[in-house]
């Protein structure tokens, strides 16, 4: 077995020596000796001091190289020759330095779309209130009829799917940065129409409005944070843009319960979130482009090689934090550009809208796809509807104030996000996903069991809600879209991330507006059973299905798992 090893030495070259004909390194005495196919072994360097490896994987000898890189400070590094794919994520990236400084702007305005979903979820629990009192609506109309309500409350969720059936044939088109200043502008569109609206038609037409601008969001905001960070933190960013949408949630009751008692205060709710989105727009109108995408529409053609590498060189160098045009950032997009034209000489440039169901692509789609399908499927929509009852049936005295029981509630989830964000690029996708999957089977296992014949323990059921929440959030909430962020080939990403959003919004529809026929058909206790079934499906699609992508770049996942 060869190793790479490094020792202080006193290197007999300075440059980068090719020893091709060379295999198997021993220690003889103070020498470090490469056999070889010549008749005299060849000397490389003698020294001092304990060689340690750099890793311990066995390593194929047949035709393997090694290479002595001189560095500074009487350190060598001994390495095979292998193909590496030093990318803006390779492995090389983990170990890349970068400024944290540079690192937050590129991923907080992204993730303040994220926000922006979540503050409308919870603005609208509040705003419903306002708008249906005749005290406190303000209109002339307050008295609307439930399907009118439930359009009310359900139209970002329609606006959502509309974009992002809009946003699949053009992604690759538009760009991650164009396509959030775009969504970004339909959020404050959205919002001052809803804000603003005479009648109930234009405050529908607001909250579709706005809703285009969720399905636009939740697209682009994953794909620029994963194609523009280092690797090595990747999984960490990406878990926050679902802190951030818990906290846009929090942010929704809070102002929700300060303008509850306004007359038209659910004007105000949902015209908060207007300056919010400009502050977006603003944010990735001074942000550089993805310089994968740069590099992308170079090898599809659709502009000339050099001018977008200079462009990617450029933006690669202001979201490292490093001085303009710089030799590293240039060696990367160099090394980048020749891996993707590589990977893509023999293909077609650009994926066609179908070829995300053929091939690597549809793998990549069962593996994304079917883990936002789980999340919605699994009752994540329609189960905090029992969190009030729950509650007051454990005799907590807040739960009679439904906005109290929700900022609760979104605290725990709040606290249990954290603790994925901590751990997501420490202890890996895959324990994660495992471990909360089957904290949500036993959870609804458990509220099954409360409505059939343990609801004289309501502790069992407060117990088994916090269990759903807290294992939903270090789970299928951040790593879901994570995995859906990193997971599909670079020619099909945009059209793949796009579909995926459609799965996760389409089900969560379906979720949303099947709840009650079910519970009203099966009753509490059987409906809770099928989640739980549902569950336990989905806990073995994981296990079986879905790979760990800890510390690799989106390159080696493309080329390491779905090839």
């Amino acid at each position: 077995m060869a190793m790479d090893c490094c020792a202080p030495i006193r290197p007999l070259f300075t440059q980068k020596l090719s020893l091709s004909e060379t295999c198997k390194p021993q220690v003889i005495g103070s020498r470090v000796v490469f056999s070889s196919t010549r008749t005299t072994p060849l000397l490389v360097s003698s020294f001092s001091g304990k060689l340690e490896p750099l890793f311990h994987k066995p390593i194929s000898s047949s035709g393997c190289k090694f290479r002595l890189i001189a560095k500074v400070g009487d350190q060598a590094d001994y390495s095979t020759g292998e193909e590496e794919t030093n990318s803006l994520g390779s492995e090389v990236d983990s170990e890349e330095e970068f400024s944290w400084s540079s690192v937050i702007l590129p991923f907080v305005f992204p993730a303040i779309g994220g926000l922006l979903f979540g503050y409308d979820i919870g603005a609208t629990s509040g705003a419903t209130l306002s708008l249906q009192s005749p005290e406190l609506s303000g209109t002339s109309w307050f008295n609307i009829s439930a399907v009118q309500l439930g359009l009310v409350v359900s139209g970002s969720l329609y606006g959502a799917l509309l974009g992002s059936l809009l946003v699949y044939p053009i992604a690759d088109f538009l760009g991650r940065r164009r396509e959030l200043i775009i969504a970004a502008v339909l959020y404050a569109l959205g919002s001052l129409t809803t804000a603003y609206c005479p009648d109930l038609g234009i405050l529908l037409a607001g909250r579709l409005l706005y809703g285009l601008g969720i399905g636009l969001a939740m697209h682009g905001a994953p794909l620029y944070i994963a194609e523009t960070c280092p690797s090595r933190i990747r999984g960490t960013l990406i878990s926050l843009k679902e802190l951030f949408i818990v906290l846009g949630i929090l942010l929704g009751y809070l102002v929700g319960s300060l303008q509850i008692n306004t007359i038209g205060g659910w004007r105000y709710m949902y015209g908060f979130s207007a300056p919010v989105a400009l502050l977006m727009g603003l944010g990735m109108s001074i942000l550089p482009p993805s310089p994968r995408w740069l590099l992308l529409r170079a090898v599809q053609g659709k502009a000339p090689s050099q001018d977008s590498k200079e462009q990617a060189i450029v933006a690669l160098s202001k979201l490292r934090g490093r001085p303009p045009g710089d030799k590293l950032s240039e060696k990367q997009i160099e090394e980048t550009f020749l891996s993707l034209k590589s990977a893509y000489s023999e293909q077609e440039s650009e994926g066609s809208i179908w070829e995300v169901f053929q091939g690597p692509s549809l793998k990549a789609f069962i593996i994304g796809g079917g883990l936002v399908l789980f999340q919605q499927i699994t009752g994540q929509p329609s189960v905090l509807y029992y969190a009030g009852p729950i509650l007051q049936n454990a005799g907590f005295a807040a739960a009679s104030d439904a906005t109290r029981v929700s900022v609760v509630i979104g605290v725990f989830k709040l606290l249990m996000t954290w603790v994925a964000v901590l751990k997501v690029d420490d202890l890996g996708r895959r324990p994660l996903l495992i471990g909360g999957v089957s904290g949500i089977a036993v959870s609804l296992l458990l509220l099954s069991a409360y409505y059939k014949f343990l609801d004289g323990f309501p502790i069992v059921a407060v117990g088994a809600l916090l269990l759903y929440v807290g294992c939903y959030q270090i789970s299928f909430g951040p790593i879901s879209w994570l995995m859906v962020s990193e997971i599909f080939p670079l020619r099909t990403r945009g059209k793949g991330i796009s579909l995926a959003v459609l799965t996760n919004f389409g089900s969560n529809a379906i979720v949303t507006f099947a709840f009650s026929p079910l519970k009203e058909l099966l009753g509490a206790d059987n409906l809770f059973l099928l989640f739980g079934a549902i569950a336990l499906l989905s806990l073995l699609f994981v296990a079986l299905q879905v790979p760990e992508t800890k510390g690799l770049s989106l390159e080696e996942i493309e080329s390491k798992i779905l090839k």
